[in-house]
């Protein structure tokens, strides 16, 4: 999992049937002191409701994904980050 910070939502017309019912956010990575560290990306939040500008964890294995979501090892699935927590405080020590 990476610490991450939501820039803000992704909004399309047409999408894979996947992504249906889920809120699609565009997130930066952030080292420990919030700084960028990294590309953004995209990532759903199927049940966090995470907003912008909350810092989250996000979880970007595919095998971890799956099992999020139910779905056997055999199952071909375009989702490969998910938002799984809003982190409240880090501490560093």
């Amino acid at each position: 999992m990476i610490l991450c910070k939501v820039l803000g939502p992704v909004i399309s017309t047409e999408k894979h049937p996947a992504f249906a019912g889920l809120k699609l956010l565009v997130v930066q990575p952030v080292d420990e002191k919030g700084a960028a560290a990294g590309k953004s990306f995209l990532a759903v939040d199927r049940a966090v409701q995470a907003g912008e500008g909350d810092t989250v964890l996000v979880m970007r294995e595919g095998n971890g994904i799956r099992q999020l979501f139910g779905l056997p090892l055999t199952a071909k699935w375009p989702i490969r980050s998910c938002i799984v927590g809003i982190v409240d405080e880090a501490v560093v020590g």
